[in-house]
């Protein structure tokens, strides 16, 4: 039972890495983008976790922008994916401006949190 098992795993790993080569390289950038945000986060509650959270107030702050940014960016790439027929006719620097615009009124509101 355990052979098929780890047979079925290398079989399902393998045709995602297949399904994932035919990825358009930019939402294969927007992917390591949110990779990146969310080990930042998971780095913060670690961190936060070993040494403590005497500025609890800027821990907070730094793990919901890391996780925000990380759900911008998924909303971009729902967006900017060309499969996807529900954003079909929105012209193609439209979902990069709503991208920046939000991250900025995301960054306004974590730098209010600060104080």
């Amino acid at each position: 039972m355990a052979k098929s098992t780890s047979s079925d795993a290398q079989m399902l790993i393998r045709s995602l890495r297949t399904a994932y080569a035919a990825t358009p390289t930019n939402l294969k950038i927007i992917d390591v983008y949110v990779v990146y945000a969310i080990v930042t986060a998971v780095i913060q509650v670690v961190y936060m976790g070993v040494v403590g959270s005497f500025p609890f107030n800027s821990f907070l702050s730094g793990v919901l922008f890391c996780v925000g940014t990380a759900v911008l960016a998924v909303c971009l790439r729902i967006q900017v994916n060309k499969e996807n027929k529900e954003f079909k006719d929105l012209p193609p620097e439209r979902p990069y401006a709503d991208f920046v615009l939000c991250n900025l009124v995301l960054h306004l509101v974590i730098m209010n949190f600060l104080g």
